[in-house]
């Protein structure tokens, strides 16, 4: 008598899953010789870049614009689509296309992806804005950027330079082409503020988050009639950004990274560092020659990131504004925490408080293992690179292209965990079902 075994996954393992699958589909395809201009590429690098490019990091172990082919290089642009749009919203998105009725289980998974906590209705109205919203900006930011690389390139290059250039953006990315033809990264257009601003709105649009645009599209562009959500992330990624906007300024005024900008220049730059390091990883200003302050803050915007449900990375805008809330109700000696009108749950602290312990752990732990294994690295690079890899950012102090195969293993890792979520790993790999009505006996312990 045959045995019938049922297995069935997750929601969460569905999505870990998921990107997975791509990323090892988009390795096998980089590892093909066509995919290279010159010469072969080993499986970690092609793997490294695979993950790299689906979890939308930009760390590069190989030039992308003078290793890979134009084929190699379209296999990283699908995967930072498919990386940025969401696993779940790109495969619901083609069943939508051929009419295809993804079920109830779907819907959850893509409604996981997407941030959203609740149930929400018009899901297929939702991936179609997440669909067409897409599209719509990437289409508008290369149009914009066309107007400076057919300049700079030809008319050939520059249109495709401004349609990858969009992507990798929009998608938070920070994966480019320009760095062979011009000095490191985007550092080449630091005074041009038609390509900087161009990508600083891409990467603050994409990292808002897919929700946050259907809300705004709901309630006709009032904010009056935003939810409580909307309202707080837009008003916690303004503070954020105005704020580093103004440290950066401070920190870097007379440093030697903008010793050659004028006052407009450098104002110009510095609110270009405070939005790409969440968690987009395009430089107009080499990270190496930052100031201490520069640093500590670029670190701190990267551990941060964007908003959930959106291209970013981090631990989410939303995780570190229920922290400082929480701490504040805590140290005022009151048990609800408050954000504006409305009231949080506590064990939404507790799950925040998670995450950030988590992802700090995490990083910590990646720090001393690849530390051990190249003494030659410095602390203070390898934290960086950690940071940077985890918040899915794409910075680097010229480290990467350095790393050993068992040092680009953890750094695979920690861009894995960054974009598929600490919270939805943690919950694929323990979820459990079943619940009990037994409690223990409650003690205490001594703290602070």
């Amino acid at each position: 008598m045959k045995s019938k075994v049922n297995i069935k996954i997750t929601v969460w393992q569905l999505l870990a899953l998921g990107y997975i699958t791509v990323i090892a589909l988009g390795s096998v395809l980089l590892i093909l010789p066509c995919a290279t201009k010159t010469g072969t590429t080993s499986y970690l690098d092609a793997l490294f870049t695979a993950t790299s490019a689906t979890c939308v990091t930009g760390l590069a172990v190989h030039n992308t614009s003078t290793h890979w082919s134009l084929f190699g290089q379209i296999v990283i642009l699908l995967l930072i689509q498919v990386g940025g749009l969401g696993f779940m919203t790109f495969v619901t998105a083609v069943f939508y296309v051929f009419k295809k009725n993804i079920g109830i289980y779907g819907r959850k998974a893509l409604m996981a992806t997407a941030g959203i906590d609740k149930k929400y209705l018009g899901l297929g109205k939702l991936v179609k804005r997440i669909t067409l919203g897409t599209l719509l900006f990437e289409g508008i930011g290369a149009f914009v950027l066309s107007f400076r690389f057919i300049r700079d390139f030809g008319w050939g290059k520059g249109i495709y330079y401004s349609v990858w250039h969009s992507v990798s953006a929009f998608c938070n990315a920070g994966f480019d082409l320009i760095s062979a033809d011009r000095e490191c990264s985007l550092t080449a257009y630091a005074r041009d503020p038609l390509v900087t601003l161009t990508l600083t709105a891409l990467i603050i649009i994409g990292g808002l988050g897919f929700y946050v645009w259907s809300d705004i599209a709901d309630s006709k562009f009032n904010p009056k009639k935003f939810q409580f959500n909307t309202k707080t992330l837009l008003i916690a990624n303004a503070t954020l950004i105005t704020v580093s906007f103004i440290l950066f300024s401070l920190c870097e005024w007379n440093n030697a990274s903008y010793s050659d900008y004028s006052a407009g220049e450098k104002l110009l730059a510095s609110f270009f560092n405070a939005v790409t390091p969440r968690t987009a990883g395009f430089s107009t200003t080499d990270p190496s020659t930052l100031s201490e302050s520069g640093y500590a803050l670029t670190l701190i915007l990267m551990f941060i990131g964007g908003n959930s449900g959106s291209t970013a990375g981090g631990i989410k805008v939303g995780t570190i504004v229920v922290i400082i809330t929480g701490m504040l109700a805590s140290f005022r000696g009151k048990q609800d925490i408050n954000i504006g009108k409305k009231r949080v749950e506590n064990a939404l602290l507790a799950q925040a408080m998670a995450i950030f312990a988590a992802c700090l752990m995490l990083i910590l732990f990646s720090v001393i293992a690849i530390c051990a294994l190249q003494p030659t690295l410095t602390f203070k690079e390898t934290l960086f690179e950690c940071v940077s890899a985890l918040g899915t950012v794409g910075l680097t102090l010229n480290v990467t292209g350095r790393l050993t195969a068992p040092s680009k293993l953890i750094i695979i890792l920690l861009m894995y965990a960054g974009r598929v979520g600490i919270l939805t790993l943690a919950l694929a790999l323990g979820e459990n079902r079943k619940t009990t009505a037994i409690r223990k006996p409650v003690d205490t312990l001594l703290i602070g």
